[in-house]
């Protein structure tokens, strides 16, 4: 498994939200890189991201989900064309990063 995974719940249909594409940005001296590109299976879910074997440097990071392709695919109008969210890599092996989403909202949390 990947050293990050994540997961989207679209809450205004009670479903996970498959085909969303995602990348995982690092941040360096010279703004944002991006390391590494997915898009969420049928279960709503990116376990895959990166090689089981590569552990990411200490440092902040962040995924960028593109949730107005998501919407737009399914004709409903979103007030938020993508949604990023950034954290810090420490030591630890595994990081798990939800996202439950709505055309008007989301919120995120540290998952298991």
């Amino acid at each position: 498994m990947s050293q990050i995974t994540t997961h989207i719940l679209d809450t205004s249909a009670g479903i996970p939200a498959a085909g969303v594409p995602a990348s995982l940005l690092q941040q360096t001296a010279g703004g944002w890189t991006s390391i590494a590109t997915g898009e969420t299976g049928e279960d709503g879910r990116i376990t895959d991201l990166l090689p089981p074997d590569k552990l990411l440097t200490p440092g902040s990071y962040k995924l960028r989900f593109d949730t107005e392709a998501y919407f737009t695919e399914r004709d409903i109008t979103t007030f938020y064309p993508f949604v990023e969210i950034a954290f810090l890599i420490n030591d630890e092996p595994h990081y798990h990063v939800p996202l439950l989403l709505n055309p008007f909202g989301y919120s995120t949390y540290r998952g298991s």
